[in-house]
């Protein structure tokens, strides 16, 4: 109870409900209540209907599930109610029987509401549901049938399609077809009183719930039941059998008698109207007397909605009209046809029925005939009217855009004119009057209509009049003699009025020398429509989609007599045809062959003597359908007044060829005519009447008469679009005559082309096509003109093209090329066997020559290569498609793989070229693939041709550059000599061209890609000897390019090449591992170098050491195999020592011991020392016995044979052989210092130091020859032992230096360091002065880093008391001693040299000397006063400074088109790498020289930078030179905290090759990190002078990844703190970034609390108030400021800040009083004390504080007593 919104009780799920007391009966009482009610069907009496019926009071009788769904069927919400609507479909489905029967009872009821729900979907989902119940229950549905069929019936005529159709599914599956009019018949009473209630009671309130339902849904609802009730009695009736259909009349007859229904006549909803005009049509037909009854009301209903054209309700209209007036016999007295009817007929057919013209027109003759003789009088203005408005309907804006709604029209009149003609055919004057009007006044004026209308030309029009006059000609008798028919006479009189009247309007339209050209195509269509009828029936077959209705008249049989008797139509009528037969289904009468006869004297009439040109195009029309000898006969009758030479005429009997002659002939001839199409059609109009002899006398006389070729091209194209009359013309086109002039035309167009490019012309174009057309058009697999010629066109051709492949402006032979283009590729894609001509192959060869050149040596365009690709291809193809075509000498394939072959071998390609010929020959293998089976033997044949032979590839290998030794032999990765060593060998020139050997390794490897595809079983006869030999070649020419390291641009151009066509690193897999180890092993062991690293490469890259060790070990059997050790040998052994076993190894020791101790009798003592040192390097172990015995060689070496240690010597004069044997003896000893020094004892560390110095001293002799690699080899190895020799006396242990001789180490500190160092400290000047192009290959910069390692390692006292020779530089202030000035000046400006280990070199060393140098400045600071100057600076060292400015002003340039935050990308080691790397290197010496400045002179330092701006420039350029993201690489996945550039230190080493690209923006992390961390208060004046995009970047990124590093640093820096104060102490919490300060003196106690901020240190530092004692409030804010301020504004750390502080108050505790501009006692910048004091107030000033206060405030007063200040 109470109101529905409340809130509902907890657990309370259902509303009240009265129907839950009859839930407690049920359960109480054991039964149903019965009460009387009212189920869904209106009756007149009560049924029983159970109580508990709807949806909610379903009871435990039923499935809970089912219970569920039905409840959620009556729910307001649409999709519960959908969903509910096919969860009960889908448990009819799955449920049992039984469970499905238990839900019948409440089904009806509930069916009946939602089968005419609102929403569609609803709708047809109840269908489907419905069909899945009755499926399941089946014959248990019939005792509810009564309440649901009603609803049924409704249903299957639902609005919506798909409902509707799921209706009738489901009574279908209900009933049988045979058992559906009983199921009605059972039902039928029932069924109408619903159809009944809702057509006669309801309303679309009592349908719909007012209160629940928008007005628009309930109309809608209304309307859709309306319509559905109606065709539901339509469906009802049609489904009934007769006698039902009888007994339910009384029924109907009560419909019918309400006033109600009729109204619907006249309903404003159009689906409401059709479907009464349904209904009635089912009315008509199936109960005949009860519409007679009502004929009255009815008549009226039908006849006057006529003009309701709207697109639902005309169908259903016409057809009620239609069953009207054949049921109704006295239809027209309920009507006023005159003033009712016919106006609205009328008016609706002068609009064309309104769009509406495929529904109505067919209605149309069917209504004529049903018309009675009271409605058609008078007759003659009956049909006048009904013609007229007809007609007039064409013209209708709808008729006219509609080409369907057009011809249905047009159809339309036609029948209903021959029907009115056949209804009357008497002689009485009326009907002749009719007949006359019809044709004179109806027929004529529309097919002059359709003249000048295009559409209706296309239309069915002419076609149906041509039917027409057959059909009268039949009845005229005119198609058999014998043929007897009423009316004979009538139609031979139709058809002439009809034919005179025809005659007369072409003639008034072809005479007339202004005639419309659209006329005459109109009049040309008509007459050949009417020649060839059935071309145009069959055009039209498909289009004709309207149905008509049939009535028996003796016309429809006649008209499907004419029919049959056409003929089958004839596409293009041949030249077998007999020229006199008749087409079949045309007219035959004479007056049609007058017609064409009288247009064509005319047409000929107005051509000659007024040179009418539209003429001559209708007359060719004319002809092309009438081409009979009485036409051609009339032509030459005409034309035989002006006819002179009577004696040809007579000879030729023939009219055709007559008229040929002389007429047509002449017209081709004529000068400047354009279209000529006409005229060739006319040939072969006449043609047709010709014998083959004077087809091809007349064809010859017409190719020699000198035309435009594009006639010529007509003619042929024309006699080839006739396959069975081609016969006809074969002598002609395979003649003498024809071949000859086509032979002259390709002369001519191949010379008019080469001379100028006018070969564009439209004449040009016709003549290729021409060319074109009669290589490739065949005809039953010959040829269109005769063999031979064809042979000597493609000759021809292939000689035009071969010449541009010479011509230097092939460019402007274009246009030839192009044409020639176009006919190949016709030729060779259309014809058959083309390519077994010989001309052909060699044609085919030149395009591909042209398409595997470089367009900049052809100089043809991009559009032109593609179709010169095209005709490639399609050549190729048509070559190898047949089966016996192999790669024999002289063929395409031969001839093209010897050509590209060559075009490696010989000329010099670049890397445009060699992509440009690759693809070429890519392009023709892939063709090659497409067309054969993989296993064809072309592919290898092919491949066999394009490889060089064997004296080739060694040619062309030993023509690569030798320049790939350097990079391997100072690697010592390879021993080597050269025989020919030059400066000028090593001058690799930078070439734009690439060596034939890794031109030919490109091309074949690519090439072996597609061949490798062969099956095994032939890869073992033939390929892997090829491919193998192609992979290793390949291999050996990566390993070149490695070599070179990818240098010049055009070999690192190469390898991307490679790379891209997938050659670099997978083509080696194609071969058996086995196959190419051996192979590359037996090159390696014959001809060494470059090949032995190939091997090393292998072998290292797929690791076969690990992998394949046997397999590895089998090349070479045993070790002593390679023995004795010739140059090549040594290179293998190199490569195989580290795979190799111990046992091996230890041989090899033991022979190479053997051959350096018995030295005077072996001659390769070089080759047996590198042996052992290779084993050494491989960790042999070998005994100290050995080692001694060896070393002991050596030395004896140094007394015997001192020439082969080079003291002394000029090295330039020394070969590499010597070169090669000192330095295995140098490094012999490195390695003995390094892993055995314990060998080593007194005479042998002497020998081993004085031969290092003695070698050094050469070196820096011999700087001029350090263009031979053997000599930088000599010098690297020389410093990598001096580099060892450091490393022992600095880095070992004690045990070992105990071990040592007793004088060695002091004699190694006093002697031999400084010895080194004076050699070794000069050379890097002088490798430069020598060598001063860093670019040039020459260039020693392996020297440079060798000996860059060794500088590192001087200490810093030879550095100070360096003997380099004086620098200085004039007006230089300096307060440093020479050695050291020198020093500088001589190193600062290599900063700049572009070689990185130069670079490095000098960095390290000036760093270890930046330390010392702020000494001196404070030693000539103390020396003069500065209180004098009011800011004092003090620059850094000069020339330090100078290479600083000079780098400044370079980046600057670099770095200019970059904004703040946008990281720049340098190529590394690039002249702008170099620049870069030299200014950030400068920075970080000067960082280093301030942070070991004490804090006054710092802040003089200080001052000179702010003064400079150097530091604001750098600021700006560290920030376009940092990464975004400076994530440090290499870092795995799992890394809890990421590494950055600012976490991880800097590796600046001078040998470092790998991470080179990170070294840059590494750096510049380091420099600024340096800068914030040693100049925080510039960084931060810099920062807040910034506009805000470029302060907001920098703060961003420096909160990121600076701040909290530094922080840290900054608190464990004050954590680990060594400074003791007195009086103060200092503490630190890492946690909370804060530093707290105690200072106590006597009673006094402070504390202060330092805060760093979140943008340390771009922020201020916050400076907050702990405790204080005995402290007044202003001297307390006065220190806090002061602190504040030091902080702030003093580049140092927080503990500088702190001691500064200190000092200050202790001063004032001094007795000193502040300076009263800064309130500071020491000044925050220059540290000086206030000593400015004023005369007047005694107030002292710092210096610097007073200048400031004076410019600011442009007054010279004092700032406390404004007096004038002196």
């Amino acid at each position: 109870m109470g109101g529905k919104n409340k809130q509902r009780t907890k657990g309370n799920v259902r509303p009240s409900s009265s129907g839950r007391a009859a839930e407690v009966l049920t359960r109480e009482g054991g039964v149903i209540p019965g009460f009387v009610g009212f189920d869904t069907t209106v009756n007149s009496e009560l049924s029983y209907v159970p109580a508990v019926h709807g949806a909610e009071e379903i009871d435990n009788l039923v499935d809970a599930d089912f219970r569920l769904v039905l409840r959620k069927l009556s729910k307001r919400d649409v999709v519960t109610r959908l969903k509910a609507v096919q969860d009960f479909g889908s448990m009819c489905q799955e449920r049992d029987a039984e469970e499905v029967k238990g839900v019948l009872p409440y089904w009806p009821r509930i069916y009946c509401k939602i089968s005419v729900d609102h929403d569609r979907r609803i709708r047809e989902a109840t269908q489907q549901a419905f069909e899945q119940l009755v499926q399941k229950v089946r014959r248990s549905l019939a005792p509810f049938l009564k309440s649901l069929m009603g609803h049924w019936i409704l249903s299957q005529c639902d609005t919506y399609t798909p409902a509707a159709s799921a209706a009738c599914q489901a009574f279908q599956a209900a009933f049988s077809p045979t058992k559906q009019p009983e199921a009605l018949s059972f039902c039928k009473d029932e069924i109408l009183n619903v159809l009944q209630d809702i057509l006669l009671k309801e309303t679309a309130d009592t349908l719909s719930d007012p209160q629940s339902v928008t007005e628009e849904e309930r109309e809608a609802k209304y309307v859709r039941m309306l319509t559905s009730s109606l065709l539901g009695v339509k469906r009802l009736l049609s489904l009934l059998l007769q006698d039902d259909r009888t007994a339910l009349e009384p029924r109907l007859a009560h419909l019918v008698n309400s006033g109600k229904f009729w109204k619907y006549s006249k309903h404003k909803t159009p689906q409401v109207r059709g479907a009464f005009f349904e209904m009635v049509c089912a009315l008509c037909e199936y109960t005949p007397g009860l519409v007679q009854a009502e004929a009255a009301r009815l008549c009226p209903a039908v006849l006057l909605s006529v003009d309701d054209t709207d697109p639902v309700v005309l169908p259903p209209v016409w057809e009620a009209v239609l069953h009207v007036v054949s049921t109704v016999p006295d239809c027209w007295t309920h009507v006023n046809a005159k003033k009712g009817f016919l106006p609205k007929l009328w008016a609706l057919l002068k609009d064309g029925g309104k769009g509406m013209a495929k529904a109505l027109h067919p209605n149309l003759m069917p209504l004529l005939s049903k018309l009675p003789q009271e409605v058609t009088d008078p007759m003659l203005d009956f049909y006048t009217t009904f013609f007229t408005s007809f007609i007039q309907g064409l013209s209708s804006e709808r008729a006219a855009t509609s080409p369907s709604e057009s011809a249905v029209i047009v159809t339309s009149v036609v029948e209903c004119l021959r029907y009115c003609i056949l209804q009357h055919i008497e002689e009485e004057e009326d009907q002749k009057k009719l007949r006359t009007m019809l044709i004179s006044q109806q027929l004529l004026p529309l097919l002059e209509k359709a003249l000048a209308n295009t559409s209706l030309q296309n239309g069915p029009l002419f076609l149906l009049v041509t039917e027409m006059l057959v059909s009268w000609e039949k009845r005229a008798g005119l198609h058999s003699e014998d043929e007897a028919n009423e009316g004979k006479d009538v139609f031979q009189g139709l058809l002439a009025d009809f034919w005179e009247g025809l005659g007369l309007m072409f003639v008034r339209y072809v005479d007339n020398k202004d005639a419309d050209p659209q006329a005459l195509e109109g009049v040309a269509t008509l007459l050949q429509v009417m020649r060839y009828p059935e071309r145009v029936k069959r055009k039209h077959a498909q289009k004709k989609k309207s149905v008509k209705m049939c009535f028996s008249k003796p016309e429809d049989n006649e008209k499907t007599g004419a029919e049959e008797e056409g003929g089958v139509e004839r596409p293009v009528q041949t030249a077998s045809e007999l020229v006199n037969e008749k087409a079949l289904g045309s007219p035959q009468t004479k007056h049609f062959e007058d017609v064409v006869c009288q247009l064509a004297q005319l047409c000929l009439v107005h051509v000659n003597e007024k040179k009418s040109e539209r003429h001559l195009v209708f007359l060719s029309l004319l002809l092309r359908s009438f081409h009979t000898p009485r036409v051609f006969s009339t032509l030459v009758e005409l034309d035989e007044k002006t006819t002179k030479n009577r004696e040809q005429r007579d000879e030729l009997r023939n009219p055709a060829m007559q008229f040929l002659l002389e007429q047509v002939v002449v017209w081709l001839a004529e000068k400047g005519r354009q279209d000529t199409e006409h005229l060739v059609e006319m040939v072969f109009s006449a043609l047709y009447c010709c014998s083959r002899q004077e087809t091809t006398r007349i064809l010859n006389h017409i190719t020699t008469m000198d035309l435009q070729w594009g006639i010529i091209l007509q003619i042929i194209q024309r006699a080839c679009a006739d396959a069975d009359a081609l016969q006809s013309y074969a002598d002609w086109l395979k003649g003498s005559v024809l071949g000859e002039q086509l032979l002259g035309l390709t002369e001519e167009l191949c010379k008019v082309g080469r001379s100028s490019s006018c070969s564009t012309s439209s004449t040009s174009n016709h003549s290729w096509t021409l060319i074109s057309l009669v290589l490739s058009q065949h005809h039953n697999n010959e040829p269109l003109i005769g063999e031979v010629y064809m042979e000597k066109i493609l000759e021809k051709l292939h000689a035009t093209l071969s010449e541009t492949k010479s011509l230097s402006d092939a460019g402007n032979m274009e246009p030839l090329i192009s044409f020639i283009c176009d006919v190949a590729s016709t030729f060779f894609s259309s014809v058959q066997d083309c390519l077994l001509l010989l001309s052909a192959e060699e044609l085919l060869l030149t395009v591909f020559q042209l398409t595997a050149q470089d367009q900049t040596h052809s100089h043809l365009s991009d559009s032109l290569l593609d179709k010169l690709r095209k005709v490639c291809a399609a050549g190729v193809q048509s070559l190898v498609q047949h089966s016996e075509y192999e790669v024999k000498e002289g063929g395409f394939l031969h001839s093209a793989a010897l050509w590209v072959t060559n075009q490696l071998l010989t000329v010099s390609l670049d890397i445009k070229s060699l992509q440009v010929l690759v693809v070429a020959v890519q392009s023709l293998v892939e063709t090659i693939i497409s067309v054969c089976d993989q296993d064809s033997p072309l592919l290898v044949q092919f491949f066999t041709q394009l490889m060089p032979n064997q004296t080739e590839w060694t040619r062309i290998r030993q023509a690569l550059p030798p320049q790939w030794v350097k990079t391997p032999l100072l690697a010592s990765r390879h021993r080597g000599v050269y025989e020919k060593s030059s400066m000028d060998t090593w001058k690799f020139r930078v070439s734009t061209r690439l060596p034939a050997h890794l031109c030919a390794c490109a091309l074949l490897g690519r090439v072996a890609r597609s061949v490798a595809f062969i099956p095994p079983d032939q890869k073992e006869l033939e390929c892997p000897s090829h491919l193998r030999h192609t992979v290793s070649e390949l291999l050996y020419a990566l390993q070149w390019c490695k070599e070179v390291e990818y240098s010049p641009a055009i070999v690192s151009a190469y390898r991307s090449l490679l790379t891209d066509w997938g050659l670099s690193e997978s083509l080696h897999s194609l071969v058996p591992m086995k196959d190419l180890l051996e192979k590359l092993y037996s090159r390696s062991v014959e001809d060494g170098g470059l090949w032995s690293l190939t091997l090393e490469n292998y072998i290292f890259t797929n690791n076969l050491a690990a992998t394949h060790n046997a397999t590895v070990r089998r090349l070479y059997g045993s070790a002593d195999s390679l023995f004795p050790v010739s140059q090549s040998k040594l290179s293998t052994l190199q490569v195989l020592c580290p795979t190799m076993t111990k046992e091996d190894r230890e041989t090899l020791v033991a022979l190479a011991t053997a051959g350096i101790i018995n030295w005077q009798e072996n001659d390769n003592v070089y080759g047996c020392l590198a042996v052992l040192l290779c084993c050494l390097k491989a960790n042999t172990q070998v005994e100290e016995e050995v080692l001694q015995a060896n070393l002991a060689t050596v030395m004896e070496w140094r007394n015997s044979k001192e020439d082969w240690f080079l003291f002394g010597s000029d090295l330039s004069k020394a070969t590499p052989e010597q070169l090669n044997l000192t330095v295995e003896m140098m490094r012999f000893l490195s390695w003995l210092v390094t892993h055995r020094s314990t060998v080593l004892g007194g005479s042998q560390w002497d020998f081993l130091l004085c031969s290092m110095l003695a070698w050094l001293e050469v070196a820096s002799e011999n700087v001029r020859s350090l263009w031979n690699p053997w000599v930088q080899l000599f010098v690297c190895e020389n410093a990598a032992l001096i580099v060892n020799l450091n490393q022992f006396f600095t880095s070992s242990s004690p045990e070992v230096l105990e071990k040592l001789p007793s004088e060695l180490a002091g004699e190694w500190a006093d002697f031999f360091v400084e010895g080194i160092y004076n050699l070794l400290l000069p050379l890097p000047l002088s490798i430069t002065d020598a060598f001063t192009e860093p670019d040039d290959p020459v260039f020693p910069l392996a020297v440079l880093q060798s000996v860059g390692v060794a500088l590192t390692y001087v200490p810093v006292q030879q550095l100070k008391q360096n003997s380099l020779p004086p620098r200085f530089i004039v007006d230089q202030n300096t307060n440093l001693p020479e050695p050291l000035q020198t020093l500088l000046n001589t190193f600062c400006p290599l900063l700049l040299f572009k070689a990185r280990p130069l670079q490095m070199t000098v960095y390290h060393l000036l760093e270890k000397v930046m330390p010392q140098l702020p000494e001196c400045d404070g030693e000539g600071d103390n020396s003069k006063s500065d209180d004098d100057s009011d800011e004092p600076c003090l620059s850094p060292p000069a020339s330090l400074m100078a290479v600083l400015s000079t780098c400044e002003e370079l980046c600057d340039s670099i770095l200019a088109g970059l904004q703040v935050g946008e990281f720049a990308v340098v190529q590394p080691l690039s002249v702008e790498y170099s620049c870069i790397l030299g200014y950030l290197l400068a920075w970080k010496l000067l960082l280093t020289f301030f942070k070991s400045s004490p804090s006054h002179l710092r802040a003089h330092y200080a001052q000179y930078l702010k003064r400079s701006c150097s530091l604001n420039k750098l600021l700006l350029h560290l920030f376009k030179l940092m990464p975004e993201n400076p994530i440090y690489p290499g870092q795995g996945a799992e890394t809890k905290e990421t590494r950055t550039f600012f976490t991880e230190s800097l590796s600046l080493a001078v040998d470092k090759s790998e991470s080179v690209e990170w070294e840059l923006p590494h750096l510049a992390c380091s420099v600024y990190y340096s800068t914030v961390q040693d100049l925080p208060a510039m960084v931060r004046l810099w920062w807040n002078g910034q506009e805000k995009r470029v302060s907001a970047a920098v703060e961003k990124f420096t909160i990121r990844y600076i701040s909290p590093v530094l922080s840290a640093q900054e608190i464990s820096s004050v954590h680990s703190s060594t400074q003791m104060f007195d009086s103060m102490t200092v503490k630190a919490r890492s946690a909370a970034r804060e530093v707290i300060a105690t200072y106590s003196v006597d009673d006094i106690f402070i504390e202060l609390v330092i805060q760093l901020p979140q943008n340390y240190p771009l922020g201020s530092i916050a400076v907050e108030s702990g405790r204080r004692v005995g402290v007044a409030v202003q001297q307390w804010r006065n220190w806090m400021l002061q602190l504040s301020t030091y902080l702030t504004h003093q580049n140092g750390s927080i503990m500088e800040g702190l001691a500064l502080w200190k000092n200050n108050v202790d001063k004032r505790f001094e007795g000193i009083e502040d300076c009263m501009i800064c309130f500071s006692v020491i000044h925050g910048s220059n540290y000086s004390l206030p000593k400015k004091g004023c005369r007047t107030c005694k107030k002292k000033f710092h210096s610097a504080c007073l200048y400031k206060w004076f410019t600011s405030s442009n007054k010279s007063t004092c700032p406390l007593c404004r007096e004038t200040f002196f």
